[in-house]
């Protein structure tokens, strides 16, 4: 009989955190959320586990200058609703990107994410912020160079 090969799976009190920092000043939106989306699940580590949270801390500077190809500008609309009768709100991403950058990064990440509880969670390891300052310097992030 031959050796039994076993899958290795992380233990809770086992797990490593960093935190990386991005700037996101000329990134492509997309790609950008993407790369984001591996790290917070974990996917770039060896030892990923897809039931835990596994991944890392990313803080996002300059969201604000984030680009857009194509037409995207003039096509991608956020919507919302008041919960009241014809209460429905469209946003064009020109006019959000100008009033709330952070949501535009955000909401592109988020939707790579998985729609469970787990998702949630790792949606809280993302900062975004609109200009170059964040009060995360005491973390001592790394700087993380994306394609």
């Amino acid at each position: 009989m031959s050796k039994l090969q076993k899958t290795y799976s992380m233990k809770e009190s086992e797990i490593r955190k960093k935190w990386y920092i991005v700037d996101a000043q000329g990134k492509i939106l997309g790609r950008l959320a993407t790369e984001i989306a591996t790290i917070l699940r974990g996917k770039n580590k060896p030892t990923f586990t897809p039931h835990m949270d596994m991944g890392d801390y990313v803080i996002v500077i300059n969201a604000e200058k984030v680009k857009l190809t194509g037409t995207k500008s003039q096509d991608i609309e956020y919507f919302s609703h008041s919960q009241f009768p014809g209460g429905k709100k469209f946003t064009n991403i020109q006019k959000m990107m100008q009033v709330k950058p952070e949501f535009v990064v955000e909401h592109a990440i988020k939707g790579m994410l998985p729609r469970n509880r787990l998702g949630r969670k790792m949606f809280k390891n993302l900062k975004v912020y609109a200009g170059a300052a964040h009060p995360h310097a005491a973390q001592m992030p790394e700087a993380l160079d994306l394609k």
